[in-house]
């Protein structure tokens, strides 16, 4: 088999020439780069190793992108745009790893799926779909297209025809690529393609008729070397002459196009894989740093990558996608998007600053330059040294100094709730003189300002007076405000065996003093102070103290009861309802489900009920199908006064309920003797014979 292969491999060498004249000019939704001159071309060095065995270099998103870019729309289903194409699975060897096929793929899964598994580079694809057969910028490609797409398997000396066996757009993909790696002799195959080895200078045809003569290409790579294994002519004087046309009798094009095209799509193929760029400027301000400068990844030109910038050990990544038109005049075929600049926070004194330019995967990095820059102080400082709920709004106090204009006072804005608020700094605080003597004790303040009720967030910033910028003061503070009306909430509104207990606390955001509760039970109030020590509202409300909690406990009748908290204003304005339900005092009734048995024209049921809050029989309903049925619980249950002695022994049922045949649903329910919720004691499904 390797000898049918290695026999094969040698008529692949003469791959289709032919076909690449006739693209030899540029395509209609291709861009041309006039930048680009026949003259940069080195024969031995078409394309870097790094960047035509780089499989990860797009992905499959990447690839649909760059295909829609290429074409607006498409005539057929066969445009790579928008086709859907087969790909046979593969076992992995010593060309490729393992491949997973598909029978309706996208053009941009098979060529991902590829170049992974083969180590080719899905712009070398994309390049070779190109220049073999006008595929990504063809809108309706013909199947005899298709059938050929990369060429492969379609030699020259062969007047056009193709080795069936490798038709279609999966299959070309697949075995273009296998072949590519396979001119590299890896390990596990035979050392078979050896005469444009890379190491020496070879002899290379300029066309198909020998009359042409040849060139000594001293071939620097494997990638470069495969090209002319693929298609085995080098470009002469005149095609490269004419770079986006035809040059004379003996001019081949094929890996002239293929230098072309990949460098108008994708950058120069020889560039290094380590993005490029510059660092305009590095400048020390107040409390910044400012780098400008732009960077482009060689390996994905049209995507904006980044920089990173180091201020001494402290980091910060800022995206370079800024407009630069001098960069894309001097690189078009990348745009202009490419430009940086960042202000990156530091602190005063000296600092080393480096920039990185990191390409588009993160996985390289190159160096921009480094420069130590002196930052200076010119913003605010200070400190937020409380910021409270108070009757009225919140209280904010602190201090503030300008650092470059350090006697005057300057102002500070305090948000809290939306809300803006402007202070002066100006209070004397003899604490922040002794620290800060240039600047005097008069830079201190304290003040009331607007809030709205519940939970905000309270920052305070010093206005920035000359050179600097604005400086948040401390960390923002979250601070709850107690409405403007009695607020509060309750831990207990329950009922118990014998009563009724109510606790929680009580607030009113115009007094720290403790407020009035009133508590409704069946229309009947009682009025409790809301002063009980609560250290968890002292916590949230510290200016409001601690003294806001009430409980009341209160002997009820079982059965249920209409409970309402009231919180009393201490402006007599309104006194809002904390809450107002019905509560239950008594015991539910206990009980069990023993069986429930379809029988010959009902349903039987067993168990037993009791109610602690009566020595009556409990009654017991039954519903079968939502139809109720009434039993008591008044037969002999020995077990049942075994585990409850107060129960008595007289706590069971049983009864039969009729019900048609067929399937049925059974619900069964103890009766509360107090008119409270009845408990569940089961439901079942039954079939009646």
């Amino acid at each position: 088999m390797k000898k049918v292969i290695a026999a094969f491999a040698s008529v692949l060498m003469l791959a289709s020439v032919l076909v690449a004249v006739q693209l030899a000019g540029p395509t209609s939704s291709q861009e041309r780069a006039d930048a680009l001159s026949g003259s940069s071309f080195q024969a031995g060095n078409i394309i870097s190793d790094a960047n035509f065995y780089d499989g990860d270099s797009m992905s499959a998103s990447q690839v649909q992108s760059f295909l829609n870019g290429q074409v607006g729309s498409c005539t057929n289903s066969g445009c790579l745009r928008n086709g859907r194409y087969s790909l046979n699975s593969h076992g992995a060897d010593a060309m490729c790893g393992a491949l997973t096929g598909g029978s309706s793929l996208s053009a941009a899964d098979i060529i991902t799926r590829v170049g992974r598994a083969c180590s080719i580079s899905p712009k070398v694809i994309l390049v070779t779909l190109q220049k073999e057969q006008a595929l990504v910028t063809s809108r309706g490609p013909s199947a005899a297209v298709l059938e050929r797409a990369m060429g492969y398997a379609c030699p020259d000396n062969a007047q056009g025809r193709c080795d069936p066996a490798y038709a279609g757009v999966g299959n070309q993909v697949y075995w273009a690529a296998w072949q590519w790696k396979r001119y590299g002799n890896p390990s596990g195959t035979s050392n078979y393609f050896t005469w444009f080895a890379p190491g020496g200078t070879r002899q290379i045809q300029y066309n198909v008729p020998t009359s042409c003569g040849t060139k000594g290409v001293a071939v620097q790579n494997k990638a470069t070397a495969a090209l002319y294994y693929y298609t085995p002519y080098t470009p002469n004087t005149a095609a490269l002459n004419n770079l986006y046309g035809t040059g004379d009798g003996c001019s081949a094009y094929g890996n002239r196009n293929f230098w072309r095209m990949y460098s108008d799509w994708f950058g120069s193929p020889t560039a290094s894989a380590k993005p490029i760029g510059a660092l305009d400027a590095v400048v020390g301000g107040g409390d910044v740093v400012t780098v400008r400068g732009w960077t482009i990844d060689p390996t994905a030109p049209g995507s904006s990558s980044s920089v990173h910038v180091y201020v001494d050990s402290a980091a910060k990544k800022v995206v370079a996608d800024q407009t630069r038109s001098d960069v894309g005049r001097a690189h078009p075929g990348a745009g202009s998007a490419h430009g940086y600049s960042a202000d990156v926070p530091a602190a005063p004194g000296s600092h080393k600053v480096c920039v990185y330019a990191v390409s588009v995967d993160g996985a390289r990095n190159t160096t921009l330059g480094c420069k130590t820059v002196t930052v200076v102080s010119a913003s605010p400082f200070g400190r937020v040294d409380s910021a409270q709920a108070v009757p009225g709004g919140i209280r904010v106090r602190g201090w503030a100094i300008d650092a470059d204009q350090q006697k005057p006072a300057i102002s500070v804005r305090v948000v809290a709730g939306g809300k803006t608020t402007t202070l002066r700094a100006d209070k004397v605080r003899s604490d922040v003189g002794r620290v800060y003597p240039a600047a005097g004790s008069g830079h201190g303040f304290d003040a009331v300002v607007p809030g709205v009720d519940g939970t905000q967030d309270v920052t305070v910033t010093g206005v920035n007076t000359g050179k600097g910028i604005d400086k948040q003061l401390g960390a923002t503070a979250s601070v709850r405000v107690p409405a403007a009306r009695p607020d509060g909430g309750l831990d207990t509104f329950t009922g118990t065996a014998t009563g009724i207990t109510v606790s929680g606390w009580a607030i009113d955001g115009k007094t720290t003093n403790p407020i009035d509760v009133h508590v409704y039970i069946d229309g009947a109030g009682r009025r409790l102070v809301a002063n009980q020590t609560r250290s968890d509202i002292g916590r949230i409300f510290p200016a409001y103290g601690a003294a806001h909690g009430f409980s009341l406990t209160a002997t009820a009748a079982p059965g249920p009861h209409q409970v309402c908290v009231y919180g009393i204003d201490s402006a007599g304005g309104s006194n809002p309802t904390f809450r107002c339900d019905t509560v239950q005092v008594g015991n539910a009734p206990r009980g069990g489900l023993d069986a429930v048995t379809a029988t010959s024209g009902g349903v039987a049921v067993r168990g037993w009920a009791w109610d602690a809050d009566t020595t009556a029989v409990v009654p017991v309903d039954v519903y079968v199908d939502g139809r109720g049925a009434r039993l008591q619980a008044n037969g002999l249950r020995a077990d049942v006064a075994k585990a409850y002695p107060a129960a008595g022994r007289n706590r069971g049922f049983s009864g039969t309920v009729a019900a048609a045949s067929g399937k049925h649903d059974v619900c069964v329910y103890a009766i509360d003797a107090n008119g409270g919720a009845n408990t569940t004691l089961g439901c079942r499904t039954v079939t009646v014979p």
